[in-house]
């Protein structure tokens, strides 16, 4: 197969698979055969997915070890609800703002901070998100404490499912461009990067906003969904959550992140009854992945398009070197 040529055919079952499982999904909340606790899951389970496929750009592609996603979360949630409980916009201006509002802080902690490296940039991160944790604490409009009640749930599985594949797409689309090939050449050597003429620190600065941006997504449509947000809910511990999906599924694999954030969204679900060992149970995992599987689930692999032309045996003359993992 002329491999220069887009694979068409390829593209078109991706598409069956997920319109038939839009639809599926759809149905059976429609028909009330898929219940309250299962919903919960699921929404948190596309949460959780781009929550992971934003940090693994800034970790996982850029190589910048960021403990704050929980900050821009909590930014994109605030301002989205308030733009509707309490201003009266509608969803999606609110999302949009809350998104934008998410990346804004992006940029303002970014700038300052990426030019650090290593443990200096976690331990400036994990600032930020105990920052915007604090002062959520004390604002009485907000709530304070006792978080902002009453939100309306307006997320719903449309907008979840949509919201899930434009990060995919958006992010895949931006680590595939040169933009993405520049991230990359400061992740794998920063001074060969700078060397060779890359500005570092814009790229760095990109890949923070991006993944900001879409943290924010994840906070927005939480907000609208669970009715009440409070402070404590954006936590360190939420960043971590997160950044043990990003490790978990392999370091620069977007496919990974998805599979660590569905395993562990399944398991955080089982763990319910029991949530004082929750966090133990998170770190064992991380333990016992960085030594039998230092490089997570899927490494730096992606499952690619080939497995659909398998399928239909279309790939038989593929060379072992060329098999993706």
């Amino acid at each position: 197969m002329d491999k220069s040529k887009p694979n068409w055919s390829a593209y078109l079952s991706i598409s069956v698979l997920l319109v038939a499982m839009f639809f599926l999904v759809q149905y059976l909340i429609n028909a009330q055969l898929l219940d309250v606790y299962y919903q919960i899951n699921l929404f948190m389970m596309g949460i959780n997915i781009i929550l992971a496929v934003s940090l693994n750009l800034i970790t996982g592609f850029t190589g910048q070890l960021s403990l704050g996603h929980a900050g821009f979360m909590a930014v994109g949630a605030y301002v989205a609800a308030v733009m509707t409980s309490k201003l009266g916009y509608s969803l999606p201006v609110a999302v949009l703002s809350g998104c934008i509002a998410a990346g804004v802080a992006g940029v303002l902690i970014g700038v300052p901070t990426l030019r650090l490296k290593g443990d200096y940039l976690a331990i400036a991160t994990l600032g930020f998100g105990e920052i915007v944790r604090v002062v959520l604490l004390n604002i009485d409009y907000v709530g304070g404490a006792a978080g902002l009640i009453g939100i309306a749930q307006l997320t719903n599985w449309t907008w979840l499912f949509f919201s899930v594949l434009v990060t995919l797409l958006f992010i895949q689309n931006l680590i595939n461009s040169s933009y993405g090939r520049a991230c990359l050449a400061v992740r794998e050597n920063e001074v060969a990067a700078e060397m060779m003429g890359v500005d570092t620190t814009k790229y760095k600065i990109l890949a923070f906003t991006v993944g900001a941006f879409f943290a924010g997504l994840a906070g927005a449509l939480y907000a609208h969904y669970f009715f009440i947000i409070q402070p404590g809910t954006f936590s360190f511990f939420r960043s971590f959550d997160v950044l043990v999906m990003v490790v978990l599924g392999g370091l620069g694999s977007t496919t990974g992140a998805v599979l660590a954030a569905v395993f562990l969204t399944i398991l955080s679900a089982g763990l319910q009854s029991f949530p004082e060992i929750r966090m133990v149970i998170y770190s064992v995992v991380l333990i016992v992945t960085m030594i039998y599987r230092p490089q997570g689930l899927m490494g730096n692999k992606e499952i690619s398009l080939r497995i659909f032309r398998r399928v239909r045996g279309e790939d038989r003359g593929a060379t072992r070197s060329e098999e993706p993992l």
